[in-house]
């Protein structure tokens, strides 16, 4: 058993536990995860199963959509509903163009401070354990990209929308940015992932589905091939398919990137093409 499982990350459950709690329900140790999504957040987690935890280096890289509930008039520590308030005030009624227009000039690649609650490292250590004892260290901002932005609804003193963004953009710090563009402070209330690149709610399972056999996992993986369908095709003669599998570069007058690789109709696995050398990279079970 290989490929992606789409697990709907429910509130309040670290990254990690879902994935123990696969290893434990498909009784298998080759489970892993394409990169953490906060306890407090739900929605898309892909699951990596089998040899495809070795394509978690190209999944990581991916945009994602996240559907999000600030709350105005609030400012908390970890600019979250987890922290310890800082600051209230109150909030005059805002108009809903200016908010749509605020939302809007966030669009494009800018710099982010990712907050100090974080996992980004300053001198070995992570920023959240500075914060927990009272450090304030200098956090050098990273560039991000936002690709879209769409409210949704304003509503007792909420705003909620949807961004699809670039990977590291902390959308705990985009809420805090908007409502200074507003005007007043805020904090990020809620937080689904709604998808990740190809990989969308709509296909997700959740855990209790699992534990309870309600859903059946091998039908609800999506394989290797299929999560590189839109990549290129490399076909390869039976006498170079040893080659390929023993990790001879083999030579391709092709674009450099990265291939799903075949031979006749069965696929072998991945390659990756860089100065029209072929190397091998994943291989699917059973072809070793």
């Amino acid at each position: 058993m290989e490929g992606v499982l789409i697990i709907n990350k429910p509130k309040d459950f670290f990254s990690f536990f879902v994935v123990n709690v696969l290893r434990k329900e498909l009784n298998m140790k080759k489970v892993g995860h394409t990169g953490t999504l906060d306890p407090k957040a739900t929605g898309v987690l892909p699951i990596l199963i089998g040899n495809a935890t070795k394509i978690s280096k190209y999944l990581v890289e991916h945009d994602k959509t996240y559907s999000v509930v600030m709350e105005l008039g609030t400012r908390t520590d970890t600019l979250d509903s987890e922290g310890k308030i800082l600051e209230t005030r109150k909030v005059e009624t805002l108009d809903e163009e200016k908010i749509k227009e605020v939302l809007s000039s966030f669009l494009g690649k800018q710099k982010q401070i990712p907050p100090m609650y974080s996992a980004i490292k300053i001198n070995g250590k992570k920023a959240y354990e500075y914060a927990r004892n009272g450090q304030v260290v200098e956090i050098t901002p990273r560039e991000i990209e936002i690709y879209e932005m769409k409210f949704k609804k304003y509503f007792d003193n909420q705003i909620s929308f949807i961004v699809k963004c670039s990977k590291g953009t902390y959308i705990r710090t985009l809420c805090q940015d908007i409502a200074e563009r507003l005007g007043t402070i805020a904090y990020m209330k809620e937080l689904q992932r709604t998808d990740v690149d190809i990989f969308n709610i709509k296909d997700a399972i959740s855990i209790d589905d699992i534990k309870n056999k309600k859903k059946d996992v091998k039908e609800a993986i999506i394989s290797i091939e299929e999560v590189f369908s839109k990549n290129g095709k490399i076909v390869l003669a039976d006498e170079k398919l040893q080659y390929f599998l023993n990790g001879v570069k083999l030579t391709f007058d092709m674009q450099d990137g990265i291939y799903r690789v075949y031979q006749k109709n069965k696929f072998i696995g991945l390659g990756i093409l860089e100065k029209k050398l072929l190397k091998r990279d994943v291989i699917v079970e059973g072809e070793i």
